[in-house]
């Protein structure tokens, strides 16, 4: 059996009289976090300038670091991945020009009065539902950052009811993902209660946990837990790997112990400047996923939400990572490049651009060598659809790109508020 490839968790003296037992009770790590200066400032080292540039910036986020994941920076590097990640500085406190609250309108497509922030359907097939706010561990990139450690309270099984019965009520939501915060932050038993709430939903074929408790607080993967959630499948699991460094010999055991248990598993990396912004450390981290049995599903630019623009990268990065990657490793160890569109115009796809040219007749591409070549379109085509197709029709009332594709149904999408169009009804009204 191959060695699979992880770093060696470390502990930091400032734990060292703690019992393993302890140490490795993720409750335990829940009730020990860092979450004040001066407690950073005895375990990191901290001058009383870099002390005070914490506290200040605690005002855009709260700040809470397990010990576990607080014990693999390396303290003689300043610029540690794990380091920039998990401790604040100054720069949070600086909104740049097009910083949003909520840049991508989680709340403005929330369906139902009073269920902001607890609620969002936004593409026509799936929703999103925030459980808790709380973290183990706030990521200082943190796009929720409006919301994020507001409060350690759950979110109330009435507001989770009203959802569900939303979710009932829509026949079109098959996929429901459960988020928010971190849902593997709460007890075993409350989670459970929760799936309970939406599994039974006849429409709902697969449920999402999206989680970054594998990489910061990998103790929390139990049996226990993953006995009760293996009780509700086909449920599929995204955590959030941003750095090869993560990926201790610990983080791998839970990763482990979730795979075993038959969980489809992808992660969610954030393009991140000083972090990982080069082809080569994110080859890495897209290969140890695959090996540890983790499909690499995005790799997200990241948000514009306030106080993030020192953490923001070019796309053009983004589009040379996946260029670095594709052809040079595994096919399934490339995740998509993507910029979430702001105000809720959803993931957008991005990467380098293979067709060179292309006709009725011939397409001709490149590889990921550069070599050009040419793929012949087969000659007196006429499309035949495949029969029975009516049968997986399903229309939500929606309009898209791929209704004006399909010619059935519009042939025109039109901005709101055009204004070639307003002048055109202007003048159809002047002359009638």
């Amino acid at each position: 059996m191959a060695r699979l490839y992880f770093n060696k968790a470390r502990r930091h003296p400032f734990w060292n009289d703690v019992a393993e037992t302890d140490w490795n009770d993720w409750h335990w790590q829940m009730q020990n976090r860092v979450s004040t200066p001066e407690q950073l400032q005895v375990i990191l080292g901290l001058t009383d300038v870099q002390t005070a540039e914490v506290r200040a910036s605690l005002t855009a986020l709260r700040m809470t670091i397990t010990p576990y994941y607080l014990s693999q920076i390396d303290l003689d590097d300043p610029l540690d991945p794990i380091l920039l990640q998990s401790v604040p500085t100054s720069a949070e406190l600086a909104v740049a020009a097009g910083e949003q609250e909520d840049p991508l309108a989680e709340e403005h497509d929330c369906p139902v009065p009073g269920l902001e922030g607890v609620l969002t359907h936004r593409y026509p097939d799936r929703a999103i539902l925030y459980i808790t706010y709380q973290c183990s561990m706030y990521c200082r990139h943190c796009t929720r950052r409006r919301r994020a450690g507001e409060t350690d309270e759950p979110t109330s099984f009435e507001l989770l009811e009203r959802a569900a019965e939303y979710i009932r009520n829509t026949p079109q939501v098959r996929d429901v993902l459960i988020t928010g915060g971190d849902p593997l932050t709460l007890s075993t038993a409350r989670l459970e209660r929760i799936l309970q709430m939406f599994r039974p939903i006849e429409h709902v074929e697969i449920i999402r946990l999206g989680t970054r408790v594998p990489v910061v607080l990998p103790m929390r993967i139990t049996d226990e837990l993953t006995a009760m959630l293996k009780k509700y499948q086909p449920l599929w699991i995204n955590t959030h790997f941003n750095h090869p460094n993560e990926m201790t010999d610990v983080a791998s055991a839970g990763i482990g112990r979730l795979a075993d248990a038959g969980f489809p598993l992808g992660n969610q990396t954030v393009l991140l400047r000083r972090i990982n912004n080069h082809p080569l450390l994110m080859k890495k981290l897209m290969q140890l996923l695959v090996q540890n049995r983790i499909r690499p599903y995005y790799i997200f630019q990241c948000d514009p939400s306030q106080g993030l623009d020192h953490f923001r990268c070019r796309i053009e990065e983004g589009i040379e990572i996946i260029e670095h990657l594709k052809g040079h490793t595994t096919g399934f160890a490339v995740p998509t490049f993507t910029v979430d569109g702001i105000d809720g115009a959803g993931k957008i796809p991005v990467g380098p651009n293979y067709v060179v040219s292309q006709s009725t007749k011939r397409w001709v591409l490149r590889n990921y060598e550069g070599v050009i070549f040419n793929s012949d379109q087969p000659a007196d085509y006429l499309y035949e659809a495949p029969s029975h197709v009516e049968r997986f029709a399903l229309r939500d009332g929606r309009l898209s790109v791929a209704e004006i594709l399909s010619g059935d149904r519009v042939s025109n999408l039109t901005p709101a508020g055009n204004a070639r169009l307003a002048r055109r009804k202007k003048a159809i009204q002047a002359r009638s």
